[in-house]
This record gives C-alpha cells, structure tokens and sequence, in this order.
C-alpha cells in the first residue's frame, strides 16, 4: 500500500500539462477521537463508500483533502478546517494519528512522513531528515533552559517549517524575564505568535521571509521582537570562534553573552544548529 501510493506520488497523472497535488494518510492506529485535539483541527470524516480509489484521488489535496487507507482495505474522506500541508504539518498529523503520510504538494515535493521522520525526494534520491526528537534530548536536558515542549516546537518550527523551505533565520528563545544582552531593535513589536499554536505559523514562517536579524521568543513561547541585530560582546568576539557564515557566527557569540538562551540557526541551504553558551549542541542533517 505504502509502495503503490510513493509510486503514484512520483509519478501523477497529468491534465491539460498540470500536475495535481496529492495527499494520502496509511493505515493510523490511533483513537479517532484524538485527533481534532492533537493536530488542533477541525476534521470532517466520510466513509469513501463505493467510490472507487482512482476516482476518489481527484478530490486529495493534500492540503485541505486527504483520504485515509487502511490495512483492512477500508478508505474514507478527511476534510480539515484549514490547509494542514506544510511538512511539519505533515510531521504532526503522523504523530497524533500514529500514521504514515504520503504528499505530493502543489510545487511538486514529494514526503513521506511517520515515526521514522520525513523522506524528500530530491528528484534522484531520497533525503532522510530524523524525528527531531532522536535529538531533542541534548537540547532540552536542563530545566533552567526553559520549557522542553516549547523548545521541541521551536526546533520542529525549524527543521520543517524554515529549514525544508530554505528560509534563512535566528531563533533565540529566552527562559526568563530578566533583560538579556543588548540588540539593536531595528523593527516595530511584532505580533504576539504563539509557537505552538499551529495556526500562528504560517504568518510567523511568512515574515521570517521577508526580514533579515533575530526572532526572539519569551518563556512561553510567543514572539517578542522581529528583525534584531544581535551585538556581540567584546569578550564574546574574542573566545568565540566563527561558525559558518555571518548569521550562525553572530547567532553563537550571542549565545555566549546570554548562556540560559537557546538560539537556533537555520542555513539556507537546510542545516539547523542548536547554539548554546558559545557551544554547538547538535545539529540536524538537512540539505542535500
């Protein structure tokens, strides 16, 4: 089931020269009854009937629209309240349906998600980037580091919101209230996005396109300011080697001069790398 639905993924139907996008989710094992809580949606279901399969395709979005197959052979409708196809999305409605996704989205990528992690196809192989939570352990080992689950949000924001599109960002995430090292504020107070409301971060991955500098987050999570240049300390420029480019070498110094924060750097190219007190924590394997 799994093979016949990458097959179709990869190699679609084609109308009038347009590809559709696709969504299909296999065989989930958990209580129907979670689901609307856990991926934050609203989901209309609808047993596909006698509706044969070809035909039932035609209405999978992939964003809105998915149909659901099971082992058993029986298939049905999911309908959502709001497009749900980015890949952490994707990587979401795996986790609470204890599901394996296949999406074609309407550019063209094709994923397969589940409790393995995401799989890209990059047009001659497949990249595999793993669950963000192989990793989370290192990150989030420290309470005084702040809230564990709105850190593992801030990283799966990162991978597979930013780093799978190539938006280049700084995240940093404060534990506390206290004043941190000093920033050059360049941008009006942004929006309060909570990071884990889902339906905060579409705008939130949409203004990190269109700014260059730091996000900083508050304790809970919510955005604070938008847009900072991040001001080294004399002693942080002096001990603290560069690190990649300009954005992950400033991203680390202020790390430095600000130990309990987390920053997180998205590269361009894909890479996210975890900085913390001047120090690399891990890194995901992203790019190419």
């Amino acid at each position: 089931m799994l093979v016949e639905e990458i097959d179709h993924a990869l190699r679609p139907p084609v109308h009038e020269r347009r590809v559709p996008s696709s969504g299909m989710i296999l065989g989930p094992k958990s209580d129907p009854a979670t689901w609307a809580g856990g991926t934050q949606l609203d989901i209309t279901r609808q047993p596909l009937d006698e509706q044969p399969l070809p035909a039932a395709r035609r209405f999978a979005d992939g964003l809105s629209s998915w149909l659901l197959r099971r082992t058993d052979g029986t298939t049905e409708w999911l309908v959502f309240d709001r497009p749900a196809g980015s890949e952490r999305d994707l990587v979401v409605l795996a986790g609470v349906l204890d599901a394996t996704i296949v999406q074609r989205n309407p550019a063209g990528s094709v994923r397969v998600v589940g409790s393995f992690g995401v799989l890209r196809w990059k047009g001659l192989s497949w990249h595999h980037e793993p669950p963000v939570s192989s990793w989370i352990d290192a990150v989030a080992a420290d309470q005084a580091h702040g809230d564990p689950n709105v850190l593992e949000a801030m990283l799966e924001f990162a991978v597979h919101d930013l780093g799978s599109l190539g938006i280049g960002s700084l995240l940093v995430y404060r534990p506390n209230d206290e004043p941190g090292p000093p920033v050059e504020e360049r941008l009006p107070t942004p929006l309060s996005l909570q990071i884990r409301r889902a339906a905060h971060l579409a705008p939130l991955r949409h203004a990190l396109t269109q700014v260059d500098g730091a996000a900083v987050f508050d304790a809970q999570g919510v955005l604070r300011r938008l847009g900072v240049r991040l001001v080294p300390s004399n002693a942080a420029e002096e001990t603290v080697e560069a690190f990649g480019g300009t954005r992950h070498t400033s991203g680390r110094r202020y790390s430095h001069d600000d130990p309990l924060a987390t920053v997180i750097a998205v590269s361009e190219d894909g890479p996210v790398s975890v900085l913390r007190d001047g120090a690399v924590l891990g890194r995901s394997y992203g790019g190419d």
